[in-house]
């Protein structure tokens, strides 16, 4: 289908493809990549940019006019790209810090993110009708963007629109005097010794976070709040005591010992609940699959807003592109000095390996963005768990690394494949969640992955320069381009240097092989919790619990307090006796509050970022010293606790009609025990 055919669709929202939205798109694109990729690096984070993207193509377009919610959404399609796509540098530093590159190379740094996105966008469109159109998962940043959208575009949206914006400036500016002035701190964190365990509580104080587990939901919050007591209350402490670790501090222990060891259980529980999720989605994507397939009969065609690429395009196209995936792969085995046979057994492993293992972990993250959005799911995690899996098997075909240079030649490959496949996850991830928000607002699936395919080739030409100019100007913390250079200014590359670490030590046999173990036991007892209480109509899905132990502390009961919040603002509206309209107009509300919070720090998040980048330095606008930490605390926490319990008032909200409110004295209406 050609672009030519983007004109206005029968839902009456005006047209979705348009020249001016391809080039805000990619504009948008740039500017958000510059930002996540040097967050990125810096802090092994990164950003979704889709809600944002949605809110700048809003106002970009409203000065021009004529345009609809549909034309806005597929900007931030495009535009999501640039969130993405940069989840390849959570592994690709690291053939920098190995010595294998001395920098970016154009073409191969660029040929790993296109074919490793369009891969993505190839292997995510049979899993829509399974995950997106045909599934309850919440996805919380999908639906966030389309509250976010329709709040701007409907008739009825101005009061909406306006709980939005509020909850934004609310957010932004917490986390302006978090994150930029300095003056509240983002969280808190103790750790105290008993008996020789240590054990450590805390909390971070990102509304952000509330906000996404508010749209998660109590369910999956509580499987990561499972993983958090296995982690911290458990796992920390007893391993703690049995392993003293003199000289450190009981917190720096606790995190030695949990980012050393614990995270590996984690991971572990990821890919036991990984594979049962792959193994649980296997009979939905066949009926994907013959679905989309019957769609692209002529005499079956489907309605505009079912309607995806022609599958058998997608096979083509993703089949295709095992040629520049093979030349990749070749040209990078030979300038390891991998010659004859050799090579070409290294280029048929590569490209199955990615096809393969590529497509099961594209699944499991697409089934992740509808369970926990985009910005929480662990996508390093599947970068450590391929780079894993790739340093276990790669052996079997290049021989034992007995010599320092074999284990670099081993290492290198890992790399490069985890690298394509991350990105192909990532891209998967994301394309799931915009098109939840384009079924939301009923957009055309087709038209939105064709956009992201443009996204991901814009975002291709893009990032090598970006990384490039960020490399060359700061250097990674163990790799300096140059002599003279500050390494105090060095951008610490996190998830690189694990994912480095963690495949040169399967590949030199000294990964805690226990750890991990252990991690798959407890998967699979999770797993056969999860069946048991879906039996229960209770959602407890076992990947989260791995997750639990895998991201850190203040992130995880972040978001379970925002689960923690839905669930006690609908039992206390439940328990007053709301009716069903009533509660319905308290979970908008809940959305659009929760899409605030994301919105706010999002852009607060952008600028300082973009600041930080300019001057050179980190912390730019801070307006205190480290002596005023523990101030910063008490006010961080007193402004938390206060915007947490303010999102609860807003939502739970007065009755519209105050004859509505239950009498003093009157019985209290219990749906529970209906």
């Amino acid at each position: 289908m050609a672009i030519m055919d983007a004109g206005a669709p029968a839902s009456g929202h005006g047209r979705e493809i348009t020249a001016r939205g391809i080039v805000l798109g990619a504009l948008i694109t740039i500017v958000f990549m510059a930002a996540n990729i040097y967050l990125g690096l810096k802090t092994g984070m990164t950003f979704s940019s889709s809600i944002p993207a949605a809110l700048i193509s809003m106002g970009a377009l409203r000065l021009v006019g004529g345009a609809g919610i549909l034309e806005n959404n597929i900007v931030q399609t495009q535009a999501s790209a640039a969130g993405t796509l940069c989840n390849v540098i959570l592994v690709l530093p690291g053939l920098v810090l190995i010595g294998h590159w001395h920098g970016f190379p154009f073409w191969e740094t660029s040929l790993v993110c296109l074919i490793g996105g369009w891969l993505g966008v190839a292997f995510s469109i049979p899993l829509r009708r399974a995950l997106v159109s045909g599934s309850d998962l919440p996805y919380p940043e999908g639906v966030a963007a389309a509250e976010v959208l329709r709040a701007g575009h409907s008739e009825t949206g101005e009061r909406g629109l306006t709980t939005l914006l509020a909850a934004a400036a609310g957010s932004g500016l917490v986390a302006f005097a978090t994150s930029g002035l300095r003056i509240l701190a983002d969280g808190v964190l103790t750790a105290f010794s008993f008996g020789g365990a240590v054990f450590s509580i805390g909390s971070g104080f990102s509304l952000a976070l509330v906000g996404v587990g508010y749209l998660v939901g109590i369910g999956a919050c509580l499987a990561l709040l499972t993983g958090v007591v296995i982690a911290w209350g458990i796992m920390v402490p007893v391993l703690t005591a049995l392993t003293p670790q003199p000289g450190l501090t009981p917190g720096e222990a606790a995190q030695a010992v949990w980012s050393g060891q614990v995270r590996l259980v984690g991971a572990g529980i990821i890919a036991v609940g990984g594979f049962w999720t792959v193994a649980t989605l296997v009979r939905p994507i066949a009926r994907s699959i013959r679905s989309a397939l019957a769609a692209g009969d002529p005499a079956r065609a489907a309605v505009r807003q079912d309607r995806d690429l022609p599958l058998p395009l997608v096979g083509g196209v993703a089949l295709a592109l095992c040629l520049p995936l093979g030349a990749l792969f070749a040209g990078f085995a030979a300038d390891l000095g991998i010659a004859g046979p050799m090579l070409v057994a290294v280029v048929a492993a590569g490209l199955l390996f990615c096809l393969v293992f590529g497509a099961a972990m594209a699944a499991v993250c697409g089934y992740l963005a509808g369970l926990l959005g985009s910005s929480t799911s662990p996508i390093s995690g599947i970068g450590i768990l391929t780079a894993m899996v790739g340093a276990a098997l790669l052996p079997l075909v290049l021989g034992p690394a007995e010599s320092p240079e074999a284990r670099r030649v081993t290492v290198a490959l890992v790399l490069l494949a985890a690298s394509v496949i991350i990105t192909a996850c990532s891209i998967a991830n994301d394309n799931l969640q915009d098109l939840k928000t384009g079924q939301i607002v009923d957009a055309t699936p087709w038209r939105q992955q064709l956009v992201l395919i443009v996204g991901v080739a814009v975002g291709s030409l893009v990032i090598v320069p970006l990384l490039s100019l960020l490399y060359g100007a700061y250097g990674f913390v163990g790799s300096l381009p140059r002599p003279g250079m500050d390494p105090a200014l060095a951008l610490t590359v996190p998830q690189a240097s694990l994912v480095t670490q963690i495949a040169d030590g399967i590949v030199a046999r000294t990964l805690p092989w226990p750890m991990l173990l252990i991690g798959c036991a407890l998967g699979a007892v999770m797993v056969g919790l999860e069946v048991a209480l879906k039996r229960r109509a209770f959602s407890f899905p076992a990947l989260t619990v791995g997750i639990g132990m895998y991201l850190p502390l203040s992130v995880e009961m972040t978001i379970g307090l925002g689960g923690l919040l839905g669930f006690l603002c609908l039992r206390a509206l439940r328990r007053s006796g709301a009716d069903p309209e009533t509660l319905e107009a308290a979970r908008r509300r809940g959305v659009l509050i929760a899409s605030g919070f994301l919105v706010g720090e999002s852009f607060v998040g952008i600028g300082l970022t973009a600041i930080d980048a300019a001057s050179g330095r980190s912390s730019t606008l801070s307006l205190v010293g480290p002596d005023f930490a523990q101030t910063a605390t008490w006010l961080g926490g007193a402004v938390f606790v206060g915007g947490f319990f303010a999102a609860m008032r807003f939502i739970r909200g007065s009755f519209a009609d105050p004859a509505q409110r239950r009498p003093v004295g009157t019985p209290k209406f219990r749906a529970e025990n209906r």
